[in-house]
């Protein structure tokens, strides 16, 4: 792929629809491309958070261990954006992220995000509007599951 189509690939990201495209050229430019399997692992749960990545192509689950086994909490497909909560709060993967099927990414470094964050404040508004929705969506989640065990028991 091409810097220009890297560039365009970004443009249809709403975290990055409004950043004009020298500065897209320059993120598809410092960003490393990678290619996984299926059912190889981008991160696993507990490791360092060094980056994130943004799927150009495929699928990945993310999971996180449980008592009874890991548990499949999201699938992620073209234009999400995975791995930014350890680089943003300093903290270990929450979860293991594992492609579904064949997986491009972009994978970008801490030290770029928050330059990109810092620079762009539009950018830093787009990632807050995606992690509340993330959050409404988890909240939703355990209240339904919640309910069913009351229900259940």
């Amino acid at each position: 792929m091409s810097l220009n189509e890297e560039v365009e690939l970004l443009r249809n990201i709403p975290l990055f629809a409004k950043i004009e495209p020298s500065k897209l050229k320059l993120l598809a430019f410092t960003s490393e491309r990678l290619v996984f399997d299926a059912g190889q692992d981008l991160f696993r749960q507990g490791d360092e958070g060094d980056a994130a990545y943004i799927i150009v192509d495929g699928t990945a689950d993310v999971k996180v261990e449980t008592p009874t086994g890991p548990l499949t909490v999201a699938t992620m497909a073209k234009n999400d954006f995975v791995g930014e909560i350890a680089i943003l709060c300093d903290v270990p993967r929450t979860a293991t992220v594992t492609a579904a099927s064949k997986l491009t990414t972009l994978k970008i470094s801490k030290e770029l995000f928050f330059r990109l964050i810092s620079e762009f404040p539009q950018m830093a508004i787009e990632f807050m509007r995606e992690l509340a929705q993330r959050l409404e969506r988890t909240t939703a989640d355990l209240q339904r599951i919640s309910a069913q065990q009351t229900a259940e028991g």
